[in-house]
């Protein structure tokens, strides 16, 4: 009997924990890097096309536009991603844009709210990015998984990072 109650309480503790993790944490946020020898005029502009997305984020079976802005600010597309074989639907805004400079991007995707800030700089031909990125959820349970999930978000992001580095360099 003295060791189901220290079991139940063992899980009692740990489902506090994780209710506890949504209260507390209302957003993760982090953020990944890549530099890339190439000018910062040609990643940038390679980088806006949303054409070409497909070919550093191979998840994504399809990008169609919703609504085009002619300042891009405000610009929606529909975006179809492959996830361990579902089908996810996600709404992509451009809420900033300055040329050679900034890009943020806000994703609507099933319970996931993200927010990616894209900053864009160049030394000596190299041009470097750094993506800081915040994620919010619409359910309780989901926010109270996401500060255990941040790894998993990061190294997603500096993968796409870095295939779109590849990408760049050899085109």
């Amino acid at each position: 009997m003295k060791t189901i109650k220290v079991i139940l309480t063992i899980i009692s503790v740990l489902v506090v924990v994780f209710l506890a993790t949504g209260l507390l944490i209302k957003e993760t946020t982090y953020s990944a890097k890549v530099s890339i020898e190439k000018p910062l005029n040609e990643v940038f502009n390679n980088f806006i096309k949303i054409d070409s997305v497909k070919n550093w984020i191979p998840e994504i079976q399809s990008v169609k536009a919703i609504n085009e802005n002619p300042g891009i600010i405000g610009n929606v597309y529909d975006i179809v991603v492959l996830n361990q074989g579902q089908e996810i639907k996600m709404t992509e805004k451009i809420m900033a844009y300055v040329p050679n400079e900034k890009v943020t991007l806000f994703f609507d995707a099933e319970n996931m709210l993200k927010k990616d800030d894209y900053l864009f700089s160049e030394e000596n031909g190299v041009t470097t990015i750094i993506l800081n990125a915040r994620c919010q959820s619409e359910s309780f349970i989901m926010a109270c998984m996401f500060p255990y999930f941040k790894g998993t978000f990061q190294e997603q992001d500096q993968s796409y990072l870095n295939n779109f580095k590849n990408y760049i360099e050899n085109n």
